[in-house]
């Protein structure tokens, strides 16, 4: 019986997740990043955020990534559960101070919030392999197209 009510429990946090979750539109994003102050924060433009958030979650805040050691991806940024945030399975540094499930939702804040401690370390957004591979060196100007957005580039990082 107590399986039972653990099931039940389980399948009754996975929909309130996935009603809260949000696939954000581009523009929609880029507007919301702006406003969270990520346009040209430690050199990086809006383009770099929404180049990296595409390809780790595909802008879906509920997305979640199993890696091979154990440790999960959460969220539009993919955070990793051993080192930003507390899933409660693994073990985890929890440096931004939150539970993991809390990135999976609409309001991001607390996920740009995170996300601009980690670029804020010696690493930058080269933290994230996805911005290394896809982002960093390459004309970002695409992913404002259509936007109605003011753009910002450290031409010391984007040459």
């Amino acid at each position: 019986m107590q399986a039972w009510g653990t099931v039940v429990v389980t399948l009754a946090t996975l929909m309130v997740v996935t009603v809260d979750a949000k696939i954000y539109e581009r523009c929609e994003l880029a507007a919301r990043l702006e406003r969270a102050g990520l346009n040209g924060y430690k050199g990086y433009g809006i383009g770099d955020w929404l180049c990296m958030a595409h390809y780790e979650s595909g802008f879906d805040t509920a997305f979640v990534d199993h890696n091979p050691d154990g440790s999960s991806e959460y969220g539009i940024f993919q955070l990793n559960s051993a080192w930003w945030c507390d899933n409660g399975i693994t073990p985890t540094k929890n440096l931004c101070h939150m539970d993991c499930h809390d990135l999976l939702n609409r309001h991001i804040l607390d996920d740009i919030m995170c996300a601009k401690q980690i670029v804020s370390s010696q690493n930058g957004l080269s933290a994230w392999t996805s911005w290394r591979r896809h982002c960093s060196g390459h004309d970002l100007s695409e992913w404002l197209k259509g936007c109605d957005m003011n753009v910002k580039i450290d031409p010391k990082i984007h040459p």
